[in-house]
């Protein structure tokens, strides 16, 4: 009867002899191919972030399968056939064993380097370029939430014209206005990367707008900058913040994009505020009078400016 030692050295010379390890050391390098590949092409690409998840599923399926195989058939001149098990293994013969644990160590090493390629890897670009616009916080002392919630939705608005970045809708982030939860756990509840968070301060005619993008997961300052600036400026700082975010998180923003950042919605910063109160009022409205103070004030907006296209969308 064989004790364990000869056991294992038994089944050690009957994988070799099924080519077990041979056929588990090829997937693994062909597995790790197929995941540089994967990571360098899929981005490119624009595909979704499921097709890459999808493909590593695959292969870890198919590698037991491709053991199986392996065990159970063999290719010869005839075709396939099922393999013989080894009539007789010596088993003081060495040179099987290293072989063997030869091609064992390489197929480890080859599934280590390909699961370290893939999990270990930063976060994916598509994920670094996710973001989510948390509503400013309104320090103004004269003005209500309207301008700074305006602010946010106007600075939410440029950036979703950039198609190298994944923005969160407004009906997601407004939850979170004067929340007091980390960043951390607004990005993983959002399933985001980036966050950004800021605060409009109005006096008069002069606004000061700071802005912070923030790593969700490290809490990380990627970039900050606060603007001091006249009113007339309100629409230069909000496309200014727009590519500064495009900027940091690398997106490709074409010359299309970037002259509709820059395209300024009106003139006239007085049809402007009264879009904007018509808006935030229409937004939060609880009764029939909200509605039509709401509608005044847009239709206030209108006859300022005709060519006001938000406020008419509104209406």
């Amino acid at each position: 009867m064989l004790d364990t030692p000869s056991r294992l050295t038994a089944f050690l010379s009957e994988l070799r002899h099924r080519r077990v390890f041979r056929v588990a050391a090829v997937y693994a390098c062909v597995a790790f191919i197929i995941f540089q590949i994967v990571d360098a092409t899929f981005e490119p690409l624009r595909l979704p972030d499921w097709a890459s998840t999808l493909v590593v599923v695959l292969l870890a399926l198919g590698f037991p399968i491709a053991v199986a195989l392996a065990w159970a058939f063999d290719i010869t001149e005839k075709g396939i056939v099922r393999t013989k098990g080894k009539a007789q293994v010596s088993a003081t013969s060495l040179r099987p064993i290293l072989t063997s644990w030869t091609l064992a160590v390489i197929a480890a090493l080859a599934v280590l380097a390909a699961a370290w390629s893939w999990w270990g890897r930063p976060a994916t670009s598509t994920r670094d370029k996710s973001i989510a616009v948390l509503p400013f916080v309104n320090f103004s002392e004269e003005e209500g939430d309207w301008f700074s919630d305006g602010i946010t939705d106007d600075i939410l608005t440029h950036l979703s014209k950039i198609g190298d970045l994944k923005v969160i809708a407004r009906t997601s982030v407004m939850q979170y206005k004067n929340t007091e939860k980390r960043i951390r756990d607004i990005g993983r509840e959002l399933g985001v990367a980036t966050i950004l968070e800021g605060s409009v301060r109005r006096a008069g005619n002069r606004v000061r707008i700071s802005s912070q993008l923030v790593d969700a997961e490290t809490e990380e300052h990627l970039w900050a900058e606060t603007y001091d600036r006249d009113l007339t400026d309100i629409f230069a700082i909000q496309s200014d913040v727009a590519k500064k975010i495009a900027a940091a998180l690398k997106a490709t923003l074409t010359p299309e994009e970037k002259s509709r950042i820059e395209r300024k919605p009106t003139e006239n910063l007085d049809a402007y505020e009264f879009y904007l109160k018509g808006k935030y009022l229409w937004e939060k409205r609880q009764n029939q009078q909200d509605i039509v103070i709401a509608r005044g004030l847009l239709e206030k907006a209108i006859e300022l400016d005709n060519n006001l296209l938000l406020a008419k969308l509104k209406l």
